[in-house]
Parts: structure tokens; C-alpha cells; sequence
């Protein structure tokens, strides 16, 4: 791994950013910084929020790491932006960023695809409620559909159709675009992949245990009462298949590089079904992350995923 380490040239880690999740994506950038200059990267720390696309080109990068988070850093736009300047970068590439984002166009691909995902339906501020819920059946959740961070999410476990209204209209707040999904009241567990095509391997599962079972914002970043289990309490064979799903599942959205795709267990009473919920193309990479706890549960440290994450910055159109 040293040996790559000269290769890789002034490296730009870029965080921050406009996005609502600003504040994770700072945090998750520092530390990628720091583990990049710990192994003898010439990394330097560039945020697109403070500084322009002119200045990005000027600063002779030959290749950056993102550690932004939602909008603006995930969605394809930074990616069309590196594309033309020529700098590899490290993540998915311009299109399969922008369906990552928008979960509701990852869903309809994953079930066009038979992976299977909760149910939904798309939301509007005309949209029959009552008609809505009890379609899906039961409590709901109502997300924007191009945020993160469980931004915007609410729970709506009552039948009264004005509580789904007001949860509309606090998605709304930060998208224009809503939709409801089957609430599914099982296990959480996530899923980190590294690599592309046929090289994409993925690491072992982690389960979550938030308190409550709301694993939202402060349980995700600040929380010590949220529990980690890596590997997941699972039958080994079990655990396998959910990987292998998750394989296929990131394959079918074109994703490369590194992501993390997160899995609910709904409960049956033929046994557990997983239920695949979205692609994050740009995880985090904070202290409470979950990429940087399967990567030492698979015996690589923090600086050697960071650098191995780094190693796959490439072009999506080549010359």
C-alpha cells in the first residue's frame, strides 16, 4: 500500500460544501485529511462552498477524494464538474450519483431489477392521504427524496390521515419532491461495498440498535447510546445472501468505487425478508460512521481504507 502512496500526487480532499449535511460532511473530511497526510498524501483541503471552480482547477489536483454529503456533493453535479476539469475522483460517476440521490428513482430500479424494497407511493400536496395509507397498509415513513441524513424523515405510525398531511409538508420543507414508504419495523443493518464491477466486494455487515429504534441526525453523529454490532448477529449464510444482494443491488445503479446501502429486516413468519432502502455513493467517514467500522472489522484501519478508497479515483469518460 506505501508503495502507491507517491503515485497519487496533490491530492484534494473536498468537503463541506452547500448541502444541509455541511456539518457531517466537515467533520468527515477532516478526518480523511488527516488519515491521507498520515500515510504521506499531499492532501490539502478544498470546499466548494468558501471557494469557486476556478480555484478548483487552479489548484492542480490529480485527483480529489469527496467527502461531501448530499446535495451538490452526491447528486452528480460536483461529479459533471470534475469530468470536465479532468480530475479523477474518488465515489460513483456522474449519472449513477444523481439515481443514488433520488431514492424514489433507486427504488423503481431495484424493483424493475427484483430487488426487493418497501412499498411507496409518491406524495403532492393533492394527494389523497387517507387513500395513501391505506394502500401501504399500516405506519408509514415520509421522506424528501433527495436528502440524507434522515433530513426531513417522519414517522407516521397513527391512521389519522392529517398526521401523513403534516409529515408532507415537513418533507416538503426540504424537497420538492415527497414520497411514503412502508414503515418496516424490523432489524436495521448497512452494508459498505468497495470497488466496481467485478471487483466490488462487500464488507461485513454492520446492525444498528438506536435507542427507541430511531436511528435519526443525533443518534447517527453524537449519540453514544447507539449500538454497533460488526459483524450483525446473523446466520452466516444469511448474512452472505443480504451481501450479495446489496452487490447486485449496487451494480444496478452503476455505482463504483465505495458506497453503503441500507437494509431493514422485515420480520415474517417464514423468517426475516431484507428489504433494501437507499445507496449512499458519499458515506460518512466520521467517528461514528459505519464504512470505517466494516473496514477494521475486515482487518483494514482507517488510513488504509481512506487510502484504498483513494486508489480507485478514476474518470467516468475517458479519453
Amino acid at each position: 500500500m506505501s508503495e502507491q502512496v507517491p503515485s497519487f500526487g496533490r491530492v484534494g480532499v473536498l468537503y463541506g460544501g452547500r448541502s444541509s449535511e455541511r456539518e457531517i460532511s466537515l467533520m468527515s473530511g477532516r478526518a480523511v485529511l488527516e488519515a491521507l497526510r498520515s500515510r504521506g498524501v499531499d492532501a490539502h483541503a478544498f470546499d466548494p462552498a468558501l471557494q469557486s471552480i476556478g480555484q478548483l482547477e487552479r489548484c492542480g489536483f490529480a485527483r480529489v477524494f469527496i467527502a461531501l454529503h448530499g446535495r451538490f456533493g452526491e447528486d452528480g453535479t460536483i461529479q459533471g464538474v470534475l469530468e470536465t476539469l479532468r480530475i479523477p475522483y474518488t465515489g460513483s460517476g456522474v449519472q449513477a450519483s444523481a439515481v443514488a440521490m433520488d431514492k424514489l428513482a433507486s427504488k423503481r430500479l431495484w424493483a424493475w431489477a427484483g430487488i426487493p424494497t418497501p412499498a411507496w407511493r409518491e406524495l403532492d400536496a393533492h394527494s389523497d392521504f387517507e387513500r395513501v395509507a391505506a394502500e401501504l397498509g399500516g405506519p408509514v415513513v415520509v421522506k424528501p427524496r433527495s436528502e440524507g441524513s434522515t433530513i426531513g424523515i417522519t414517522k407516521v405510525t397513527s391512521a389519522a390521515a392529517g398526521e401523513l398531511a403534516l409529515a408532507y409538508a415537513e418533507a416538503a420543507r426540504h424537497d420538492s419532491r415527497v414520497f411514503a414508504e412502508q414503515l418496516v419495523a424490523g432489524r436495521e443493518l448497512t452494508c459498505a461495498i468497495l470497488g466496481h464491477d467485478s471487483a466490488a466486494r462487500a464488507l461485513p455487515l454492520v446492525e444498528i440498535r438506536a435507542p427507541q429504534a430511531n436511528y435519526d441526525y443525533h443518534s447517527k453523529y453524537f449519540s453514544d447510546q447507539t449500538q454497533y454490532l460488526c459483524p450483525a448477529p446473523l446466520d452466516p449464510a444469511f448474512a452472505h445472501s443480504i451481501q450479495r444482494m446489496c452487490l447486485d443491488a449496487y451494480t444496478a445503479l452503476g455505482a463504483r468505487g465505495w458506497g453503503r446501502i441500507d437494509v431493514m429486516l422485515d420480520p415474517r413468519q417464514d423468517g426475516e425478508q431484507p428489504l433494501l432502502l437507499e445507496l449512499n455513493t458519499s458515506p460518512g467517514m466520521t467517528g461514528h460512521s459505519l464504512v470505517p467500522m466494516a473496514g477494521r472489522q475486515a482487518g483494514m484501519d482507517f488510513g488504509e481504507l481512506v487510502v484504498s478508497i483513494l486508489s480507485e479515483a478514476t474518470l467516468e469518460v475517458r479519453p
